[in-house]
């Protein structure tokens, strides 16, 4: 089953194209990073990898996003265009966390390891996972100085993803410059038993952990003075 992988979580807009049978295994992949173009890096993105691996939509069994947590702009980007496409073709849509997709790909170590994308203002998104991938913690946003806190009681002796890399004096611990972003082969993974099995499709909620930042007006101003 050939299944469209999407990420818009961080400044690293994805698109893939994975075959699920038995195993995943990834057919094409696009990554760039520039936190400015979700939207005119997406489209061109998923257009590239369908071309490379010869394939048309209506080929597609399945699309995959990553749900965050993220940044409310960029982060609808990727689920918008998910949810479209899955409902044009008529094909389930699956949400996957997104840090799970960064924590699986850091995976296979002896300890836990925080897995960390940036959240602006000075803070970052986070969990800690296991060494086989599984999430310790659940996903939560604070500052690096209130995770290295944490960490502590955690056993975490390293970390990965772009959060980490900017504050890796905070937190105290060794950190690897890979995997930086969510990885498109780990979310296609994460979601590969209910597509196998053929489970319904999914609303793909977002995971925002905090406000957007634009807010309705309260009060009317006046025209008039």
């Amino acid at each position: 089953m050939l299944v469209l992988v999407l990420d818009s979580s961080t400044p690293a807009v994805t698109a893939a194209l994975a075959e699920v049978t038995d195993g995943v295994r990834l057919l094409a992949s696009r990554c760039t990073v520039d936190a400015r173009a979700h939207g005119e890096l997406l489209s061109p993105q998923i257009v590239a990898c369908l071309a490379e691996a010869d394939v048309v939509p209506s080929d597609l069994a399945a699309v995959v996003a990553g749900l965050g947590p993220g940044p409310f702009t960029g982060l609808r980007v990727g689920l918008v265009t998910a949810a479209s496409l899955a409902h044009a073709l008529d094909v389930p849509a699956y949400g996957v966390n997104s840090l799970d997709g960064l924590g699986l790909a850091a995976s296979g170590g002896t300890r836990p390891v925080l897995a960390a994308t940036d959240a602006r203002r000075r803070e970052i998104y986070w969990a800690v996972y296991a060494a086989d991938g599984s999430r310790v913690t659940e996903p939560a946003v604070a500052t690096p100085a209130v995770v290295a806190d944490a960490l502590a009681g955690l056993g975490v002796t390293e970390a990965v993803g772009d959060g980490a890399l900017r504050y890796a004096d905070v937190l105290g611990v060794p950190v690897r410059p890979e995997p930086r972003y969510p990885d498109a082969l780990r979310m296609a993974e994460l979601a590969a038993a209910r597509i196998r099995c053929g489970a319904p499709g999914e609303p793909l909620t977002p995971c925002y952990l905090r406000r957007p930042d634009a807010v309705a007006a309260t009060a009317r101003k006046p025209v008039l003075r």
